[in-house]
């Protein structure tokens, strides 16, 4: 490419304080945000304006290696990736964080069509500028995106393992003695950890009798039930005995409805019943 396409990038590289400083004006300009909001963007406002200033400086690099694309594409993923992670923990929504693309483009092309206009480059060149540029604005929005998406399903991800760690209760009740009150619906991820969890924390309490109180699960069917007697099953094996409580009416007939057999497992009608059942 020609001596213009470099001096194109130089520019870039050399004013993109300013033109991240610009941009990032332009773009506060009618965002509503409460008083404490505005203190907090204050107090971030000149690391929003060098992360945007590295971003807008990738493309004067661009312009400068233009043969080497990859290597170009390679650092903005990496920015992306960082910066989406950044705008995730900032608690910024991804359709607000992505409002930020068309200002880079308007600021980016704002500058670049001076330079061009001052060197009076011919459409041949100016044609190679912006097939160069545009496609990496592209890529960039793409991969901010995935980024985004990425650190946000993580993080559901953990919220939800670590609901489904506390709600599976061992609670010790006396000398050997623990119960574990179910509550909510018990799907194949949840009787996984289930299993898992009691047969842990039955061991780690050196019970020899657990309480299984189901008063709180809403839905017993034959899967419930298949996964409920897995988990009784693997606490005899290590020498855990297992009361279970708290069958509802409803929960019942539908036990006897769908031919459950509770054979070989004892069943109180309450929590206090089992307990005066062990210490009796």
């Amino acid at each position: 490419m020609s001596n213009q396409m470099r001096l194109l990038g130089e520019k870039i590289l050399r004013e993109k304080d300013m033109i991240a400083k610009n941009l990032h004006r332009d773009r506060m300009i009618g965002v509503e945000m409460t008083e404490i909001e505005r203190m907090q963007a204050d107090k971030m406002e000149a690391q929003i304006i060098q992360i945007r200033a590295e971003f807008i400086g990738l493309f004067g690099e661009a312009l400068l290696n233009h043969d080497n694309k990859d290597k170009t594409m390679e650092k903005i993923e990496k920015w992306c990736k960082e910066t989406g992670e950044y705008f995730f923990k900032l608690g910024i929504p991804l359709d607000e964080a992505l409002k930020d693309a068309g200002y880079y483009r308007k600021h980016i092309w704002k500058s670049l069509e001076e330079s061009m206009m001052e060197l009076e480059m011919p459409a041949a060149e100016v044609f190679k500028v912006i097939y160069l540029i545009d496609p990496l604005l592209d890529h960039s929005i793409h991969c901010f995106s995935m980024s985004y998406v990425k650190y946000h399903q993580v993080t559901l991800e953990n919220a939800k393992q670590a609901f489904l760690e506390l709600s599976v209760p061992v609670v010790p009740l006396s000398k050997g003695v623990g119960i574990l009150p179910l509550i909510g619906n018990i799907d194949t991820e949840r009787a996984r950890l289930l299993m898992e969890e009691t047969l842990k924390q039955s061991a780690n309490l050196k019970l020899s009798h657990l309480i299984l109180d189901i008063s709180g699960v809403m839905i017993v069917d034959t899967m419930v039930a298949d996964q409920l007697f897995k988990v009784i099953e693997a606490l005899s094996l290590i020498g855990v005995k297992t009361i279970i409580t708290g069958i509802r009416p409803e929960v019942a007939q539908t036990i006897v409805t769908l031919g459950i057999k509770l054979n070989g497992i004892q069943v109180k009608a309450n929590v206090y019943q089992a307990f005066e059942e062990l210490h009796g």
